[in-house]
């Protein structure tokens, strides 16, 4: 692969960038050269947002723009971002026209960003803005902000040539994002902790004008194969606009969890997943454990009412020790865990006796229980107010007392919680619970 960086003689940030590249290249040092890599470096009289076309200069198959980047709130940042125009063009390139992004190699170099990063400095996506947008090859900024004094800081520079050297995509699944304000806050916290890599991302104030044109535009010129949307950075009027225009083009929608939960599965296999979620479920979400490999998928299903009651005997214990499990669990949109599960067809059988035993241990660590072959009997002890307000308990404080498992007092006896207790018995029927109580 063939990088050309570009930078202008204008820009005092790129310059910084550019004169560290060089010199890392040149100390002859292995660590700064990646295998197949090779790089070409361009240089403007003008400022890079008006360099339409710059890459028919060069036969590289990657363009990266070094620059500055300024803010009206100046922070120390280093950022990266794809370049183009929703709406009208007030700094360059064309109206309603979006560059090619590098949506992985960006990825990749935010991430290198992040461990390079000087000390006082943050890093971020910015929202995709400005020009050029005349470009058939796919790039990306990479920018020193927000002063001259840190767009002429060495250790700024020397960390973004680094990042950029050392910078390889990991496997990203490529996506667009919408909503939350140019530094794109939860699309930069996605791609640094997951495989997530976004192109286009669109500033909550754009979404209000978006069309089903654009949207296809930015799944285009992203290489994307979903959407994400910052839920809590729209207002509903816009969400559901924008909820309905990805369903009505066709383009899938991901959570943040989603995203975060795919593990190493390959999008090919994630998407068969997700449809065959949607069969159980309208828009069941896929949450993904230890699964590896492209065997056959197939569903398990294990009893509702066990599922349920080790849920509210300890969910969060559930789902961790589902990681360790080679299946995927399913949930509702608002994120009720289904009994419906998705595994290997290989691995059908053993699930099915991992889940049972699995939910078991967690509701004898619990709950009073007892089996007869197998019959799992569940005993739900719970405060029972009318027997409290025998024993001449007054409603209100001591019944919350009470129903926590605290004695209380009244006119001199001692009420216990077991004296205002009631019992009562669920039975669940789990084929093999012989063989593993």
């Amino acid at each position: 692969m063939k990088i050309a960086f570009v930078s202008s003689l204008l820009d005092r940030a790129g310059q910084n960038i550019r004169h560290h590249l060089l010199q890392l290249l040149d100390s002859g040092d292995p660590g700064w050269q990646q295998p197949g890599r090779s790089y070409e470096f361009i240089e403007t009289e003008g400022r890079l947002i008006h360099a339409e076309g710059i890459d028919k200069k060069t036969d590289a198959d990657l363009v990266i723009f070094i620059s500055r980047h300024s803010s009206v709130n100046p922070v120390p940042v280093l950022t990266v971002h794809i370049t183009g125009n929703f709406r009208e063009a007030d700094l360059g390139g064309t109206p309603r026209t979006l560059a090619p992004a590098a949506t992985g190699m960006m990825q990749a170099a935010l991430r290198s960003l992040a461990r390079h990063c000087p000390e006082g400095y943050r890093v971020s996506y910015e929202v995709t803005h400005h020009g050029p947008t005349g470009l058939h090859l796919p790039s990306f900024f990479a920018e020193i902000g927000s002063t001259e004094k840190e767009w002429t800081d060495p250790a700024a520079g020397l960390a973004v040539a680094q990042a950029l050297l050392t910078a390889v995509p990991q496997d990203p699944v490529p996506l667009i994002g919408f909503g939350g304000t140019h530094y794109a806050a939860r699309q930069t916290e996605i791609a640094l902790t997951s495989r997530g890599a976004f192109g286009h991302i669109a500033h909550t104030r754009e979404i209000a004008t978006l069309d089903a044109a654009m949207l296809s535009a930015m799944m285009a010129k992203s290489g994307a194969v979903a959407a994400y949307i910052d839920r809590k950075a729209l207002n509903r009027e816009d969400l559901n606009r924008l909820s309905g225009m990805l369903a009505q083009t066709g383009i899938p929608r991901l959570s943040e969890s989603e995203i975060l939960s795919m593990g190493h599965l390959s999008w090919e296999r994630y998407q068969a997943a997700r449809q065959m979620a949607g069969t159980v479920s309208p828009g069941a979400r896929v949450y993904v454990h230890d699964m590896h490999g492209n065997e056959p998928l197939a569903f398990v299903q294990i009893d509702p009412v066990l599922l349920g009651e080790a849920l509210k005997s300890d969910e969060p214990g559930l789902v961790r020790e589902l990681s360790g499990l080679p299946v995927m669990h399913l949930a509702t949109q608002d994120n009720r865990m289904l009994n419906s599960f998705i595994t290997d067809v290989s691995h059908s059988s053993q699930i099915i006796n991992a889940l049972n035993t699995l939910c078991v241990k967690i509701i004898r660590s619990k709950e009073i229980t007892a089996t007869e072959k197998d019959l799992l009997i569940i005993t739900k002890v719970r405060f029972d107010p009318d027997k409290a307000r025998e024993f001449g308990v007054p409603a209100g404080p001591f019944f919350k007392q009470l129903a926590g498992g605290q004695p209380v007092e009244i006119d001199g006896r001692t009420i216990t919680p077991a004296m205002v207790s009631s019992g009562s018995d669920i039975t669940i029927h789990i084929p093999g619970l012989e063989k593993f109580s």
